[in-house]
């Protein structure tokens, strides 16, 4: 329920309870006022009759009676609604009596009832009751269409701004350009959303100069120290000294996993600032069999059981063919670095998913930490840990679910990923879905 309907449904419920009570108020107001009347006006006519019969000028008893309903037995005295029934109409008919006693002169006492209809005040009471009843519809359907009407006019730069945030696309390199409605709280609204986008700009440029600019200025003496170690390692001087061969092959193997936390964490800013834009149709069946094919060494090595199933047809995603590859690897790496030696690995991928199951060791908890930056199975393992944050990055990047899952105490790992079918469209969040299965 948005604002103006929250804001009128009270409205309307204040309204129906003041024209309840109102029309209520009015309604016993109006019958005591008429029923007042109609007292006032029997009791005129009772001081009448008695002031006759004080004169001797009323009419013996029995033509009397022909005018009035006249008793000679008592009767209760005072004012009283009573029932008749109306020859003319055939129906039975409110009125109001008074009854008191009366002396005829010659004839002793006698009881008379005066009875006036109050078909009259009831009807008045019907026409005031209607009225009300449709000024109160008048108003609340007023009100409805004044809240339609509102809602489409004066909120529409509303829905206007909130329809240009939903599409603002920070890729773009422009800030938000909201016209200044005329209604001063939504210019304000939108100035400062055009000033905050303008910041938020200039920041992202800034950002991706200075991630560019390092990315540029590291490589360079990253590359330039691995080229010299190798050379250093090839000369001959230094298999002569027991002590600095260690340290220099030491010193190459920390160049080459800087370099390879640099690639890894230039990849990640590269997603996150979304600069792979250009996404076409890539094979992923044929990707994943070469991806395999060249892992077969490592396998061998590592004395792993493998099965890979592509059975299911060809596979094609929209995605950038760096990413894709990226994916692949990352996700296969990780299932070979966290496997045990003479353990398990399956692969099998059809148009749905995406699954590489491994042995591995026994791990607690929630395995989604682990797509976490720099979160290890291994605190001592060579590895940066950023492998499956790259995945997520990615599987987040196009729309894609990514399921971590462990089974049998921990130590069988499975990573799904769910292949959307609207792949190829960049998702506007980067955060992919994580789920942990005992």
């Amino acid at each position: 329920m948005n604002l103006l309907n929250a804001t009128t449904r009270y409205y309307l419920l204040l309204a129906l309870l003041l024209f309840v009570g109102g029309s209520l108020g009015l309604y016993y107001g109006i019958n005591w006022a008429l029923r007042t009347e109609v007292s006032e006006q029997l009791a005129d006519r009772r001081r009448e009759l008695l002031a006759k019969a004080e004169a001797n000028e009323l009419l013996p008893v029995d033509q009397l009676a022909v005018l009035l309903d006249i008793s000679r037995t008592p009767r209760p005295l005072g004012f009283r609604d009573t029932v008749l029934l109306d020859r003319i109409e055939h129906e039975m008919v409110p009125h109001r009596q008074l009854t008191f006693p009366l002396t005829v002169r010659g004839e002793g006492p006698v009881w008379v009832s005066l009875r006036k209809s109050l078909v009259e005040a009831e009807d008045l009471l019907g026409v005031v009751l209607a009225v009300m009843l449709s000024v109160l519809a008048l108003l609340l359907g007023g009100m409805v269409a004044l809240n339609r009407w509102l809602s489409s006019r004066l909120w529409a730069p509303f829905r206007h701004t909130l329809a240009a945030l939903r599409q603002y696309d920070l890729q773009q390199h422009r800030p938000l350009a909201l016209p200044a409605p005329a209604v001063a709280e939504f210019a304000e609204l939108n100035q400062a959303l055009n000033g905050f986008s303008q910041r938020l700009v200039t920041d992202y440029e800034h950002l991706r100069e200075f991630t560019a600019n390092a990315a540029h200025e590291t490589q360079t003496p990253l590359a330039i120290m691995q080229a010299q170690l190798e050379q250093l390692l090839q000369v001959p001087a230094l298999a002569e000294d027991p002590a600095a061969a260690p340290l220099v092959a030491d010193l190459y193997g920390a160049t080459l996993r800087l370099s390879r936390l640099h690639q890894a964490l230039s990849l990640l800013s590269k997603i996150e600032n979304r600069q792979f834009a250009e996404a076409q149709p890539v094979r992923l069946d044929q990707l994943l069999e070469e991806k395999v094919a060249q892992l077969e060494p490592l396998f061998e090595a590592r004395e792993l059981r493998y099965g890979l199933d592509v059975s299911h047809g060809p596979v094609v995603v929209q995605m950038h063919p760096g990413l894709a590859d990226s994916l692949l690897q990352n996700l296969l790496q990780n299932a070979v670095k966290h496997n045990v030696r003479g353990g398990e690995l399956a692969v099998s991928l059809s148009k749905a998913e995406l699954k590489v199951t491994n042995t591995g060791p026994a791990v607690e908890g929630d395995p989604a930490r682990f797509f976490e930056r720099f979160r290890k199975h291994n605190a001592a393992s060579e590895s940066p840990g950023l492998g499956l944050s790259i995945v997520q990055q990615i599987c987040g990047y196009y729309g894609f679910g990514v399921d971590y899952s462990v089974a049998k105490q921990g130590t069988r790992h499975t990573l799904r990923v769910s292949l959307s079918p609207t792949a190829g469209v960049p998702a506007k969040r980067s955060g992919a879905r994580l789920a942990a299965q005992g």
